[in-house]
């Protein structure tokens, strides 16, 4: 036989040898495009995590449970060798031979090191769980089989995934280790930093990271202000979502510059390009540095109008980091975080109760707002309601069964939420906020479940606070009727991230429409301009609380409509305070005409505040 067809053929009876002659393959530079929204800059390994093909549960293991979990793949290796050799020879006479030659095939993908050896590698030195070590190198296989020009070695890629697919399966029926499903913090000192790359991930798996395991992160859809990149900002991580095919184009272990500033994705960048983003983290930097010495420094602008500046958390534990920041209260708590990945099962109105109380506690005396439970759309329960199971997809989420709807649809739990944060509230100054209103009759509801629950609390004896209560204003209806909210509640908060969707009929997580996102159209700030002026002539506190309010583009276009509270990420408090601390208000209060007038508010704002930042990139950004 010609050298050439033998090893054709010596490479078509092991086809995973083939796909890792690819690996040798120069890594060629490109760049993905996307949306920015957390700014900074990253650097660091490709991470790719559940893929579209296999869905796993992805979490770090320690030190100690390298062994175990390597002890697991072998265990579903020789498991699935079993089978595979069970059905071998328990074939029936008449079966093709092709089927028995298939299940040969399957067996020395099984047994080959590039598999099996290779999944080992990442347990050991990325401490990956078993499941995630496997689809991270079927990853890096399924990859390369694709460039292969022999279609007949192409095909066995499906092989190769119904192999590992059967890996999987066996891991998830095998033995229950001790730590298996733990999330264990990772320090990463000495490694090549690294940064998530995925299709998309829910927030609260985005909040399983939250200890810096990645330096970055990149997704396939979302938007500006969907939930994944509201936390990537509470994380304060550089994060370009929106880059549609990315996790299709880079590959595991790829080197990645992560541009949160210009939504761009630099893959396998030259040396040249590497070191003038190294170069652009030194200068962030410092810059950082620099902002924190504002961290306790009074906000008051030029001209002595004191602002105040709240913080948004997800976790009781967040409250030290806003301390730190030189927060003056909790201005949102996102409640919702505790009722997700727990497997359909709520949390207790005890176990809701400590988690309340610790915020309270750790703010030392200074105002914790939570807002009641504020799932659906893009923040899902495993675990919801029947009504909300028949129609998950023949609605938009994002107009359905959600927020204070949902409370008010499954009154026993939302009753005993009620009672937690009432409970919360006898340890310090506990404020109330509910999510979504819009009609009056949900105002009543609301306010007849709140005097239940104290109720409820004052016949079991159980102590509670005085609390004022407050709504979001994140629907143009309860905008456009606020003297009638304000009837009932002691104080407002504005919601922008839903107000501008819902004004402009646009879903914020789906990036096909992100480009119609637009936070200076005339109608958004109209709204926002006419409620805080409602809010503040009847003598009602009114913030922001949405991502305008950490967003330096609008700092001084709020204060001159009149705001004086804003509640933000910590991360984005010290950039805001240093404009409100070069602000002069009432200079700032006699541009609004023109720039509420204009067919352009955000060049209009540009030219007349001449902001450092510039108004009139936002689009482009």
């Amino acid at each position: 036989m010609h050298p050439a067809c033998a090893m054709r053929s010596s490479l078509r009876a092991n086809p995973v040898a083939l796909a890792g002659h690819a690996a040798s393959m120069a890594c060629m530079s490109f760049q993905v495009f996307g949306l920015p929204v957390s700014r900074g800059v990253a650097i660091g390994r490709a991470v790719l995590m559940a893929s579209s093909r296999v869905d796993v549960a992805h979490y770090f293991i320690d030190e100690s449970q390298i062994a175990s979990e390597i002890d697991r793949l072998r265990v579903a290796r020789d498991a699935v060798a079993t089978e595979l050799g069970t059905l071998q020879r328990d074939m029936p006479a008449e079966a093709p031979a092709e089927l028995s030659a298939l299940l040969d095939v399957h067996l020395m993908l099984l047994h080959d090191e590039s598999l099996t050896g290779a999944t080992k590698h990442w347990i050991e030195t990325r401490h990956y769980n078993a499941e995630w070590a496997l689809s991270a190198q079927l990853e890096v296989l399924a990859r390369q089989f694709d460039e292969m020009e022999d279609e007949y070695l192409r095909e066995r890629k499906a092989d190769l995934e119904q192999v590992v697919e059967r890996l999987l399966r066996a891991m998830a029926r095998g033995v229950s280790l001790s730590g298996l499903g733990t999330h264990v913090p990772r320090d990463f000192g000495g490694e090549d930093p690294l940064v998530l790359v995925v299709n998309d991930i829910a927030p609260a798996d985005m909040l399983q990271f939250k200890r810096s395991v990645f330096t970055g992160f990149v997704t396939d859809v979302g938007g500006r202000t969907s939930h994944t990149a509201i936390v990537a900002r509470s994380l304060d991580i550089p994060a370009v979502v929106g880059a549609r095919e990315a996790s299709h184009l880079i590959r595991q272990d790829d080197w990645l510059v992560i541009d949160g500033d210009a939504g761009i994705v630099v893959v396998n960048p030259s040396p040249i390009v590497l070191e003038e983003y190294r170069f652009r983290q030194r200068q962030d930097e410092l810059e950082r540095a620099r902002l924190s010495r504002l961290r306790h420094t009074p906000a008051i602008t030029l001209d002595g109008e004191r602002i105040e500046l709240l913080v948004n958390i997800e976790q009781p534990s967040d409250a030290v980091a806003a301390l730190d920041a030189g927060a003056v209260g909790v201005g949102l708590f996102r409640s919702e975080f505790m009722f997700m990945n727990r497997a359909g099962e709520l949390p207790g109105e005890d176990e809701q109760f400590e988690a309340y109380r610790a915020a309270v506690e750790a703010m030392k005396g200074l105002p914790v707002t939570i807002r009641t439970v504020d799932v659906g759309a893009d923040k899902p329960l495993e675990r919801m309601s029947m009504s909300e199971l028949r129609h998950e997809h023949s609605l938009n989420p994002a107009m359905g069964l959600r927020a204070i709807r949902w409370s008010l649809s499954e009154p026993a739990m939302f009753r005993q939420q009620l009672r937690a944060i009432l409970r919360a509230s006898a340890y310090g100054n506990v404020r109330l906020l509910v999510p979504m209103l819009a009609h009056l009759g949900e105002i009543r509801l609301t306010m007849e479940a709140l005097a239940r629950a104290k109720q409820q609390l004052t016949d079991a004896h159980r102590p509670f606070g005085s609390i004022e209560v407050g709504a979001m204003i994140e629907v143009p209806a309860a905008a456009l009727i606020l003297p009638a909210f304000l009837r009932y509640f002691d104080f407002v908060s504005l919601g922008t991230n839903d107000l501008i969707q819902y004004t402009l009929a646009i879903d914020r997580s789906d990036e096909a429409v992100a480009h119609l996102y637009d936070p200076w159209h005339p109608a958004v700030l109209q709204l926002i301009a006419t409620t805080i002026a409602k809010a503040r002539e009847m003598n009602k506190g009114v913030s922001v609380c949405g991502e305008m309010a950490g967003d330096t583009d609008f700092t001084e276009l709020l204060l001159a409509m009149g705001l004086r509270s804003f509640s933000m990420h910590p991360s984005q408090l010290a950039s805001v305070k240093q404009l409100i601390l070069r602000a002069d208000t009432r200079r700032l209060a006699g541009e609004m005409h023109a720039i509420l007038g204009s067919d352009d508010p955000a060049v209009t704002c540009s030219a007349v505040f001449a902001a450092p930042v510039g108004q009139a990139a936002y689009r482009a950004r």
